[in-house]
């Protein structure tokens, strides 16, 4: 997929690893229910260490765009949600890990509270 990164000076540029915006070409579009940091094996949480749930997260996402006949070259937009959102740097650090660029778009929310009293979610949109 050949995804176009769309950039302005106008608008504050990007804080992280991602894109103020990105077309994508035409195809399949796929909307990615959160992850949560679980390992697949037992349904419970990787660990209560926030990094640690980040980067399963990642991967139960990046196993469901697999699933599906992506990558993780195929996300146009990901949402990132955390309950501590002093722990933003440390999100970013680890999707830069597993994320190539182009960075797709994305939107960081701060929650309350997410299912099973993980700490971090991430959903995503792709396309195939």
């Amino acid at each position: 997929m050949a995804k176009r990164v769309i950039h302005t000076d106008a608008a504050p540029a990007a804080v992280g690893p991602y894109s103020q915006a990105v077309a994508a070409p035409a195809g399949t579009t796929i909307y990615l229910s959160g992850q949560i940091g679980l390992e697949p094996a037992t349904g419970e949480l990787v660990s209560e260490n926030f990094e640690g749930q980040v980067r399963q997260s990642f991967a139960n996402m990046q196993a469901v765009i697999e699933a599906a006949g992506g990558t993780l070259d195929s996300i146009v937009k990901l949402t990132l949600f955390l309950t501590d959102l002093s722990k933003f740097s440390s999100a970013n650090a680890i999707m830069a890990d597993f994320i190539p660029q182009p960075f797709p778009a994305r939107s960081t929310i701060g929650v309350a509270a997410l299912p099973k009293g993980a700490q971090f979610e991430v959903e995503a949109v792709i396309v195939v």
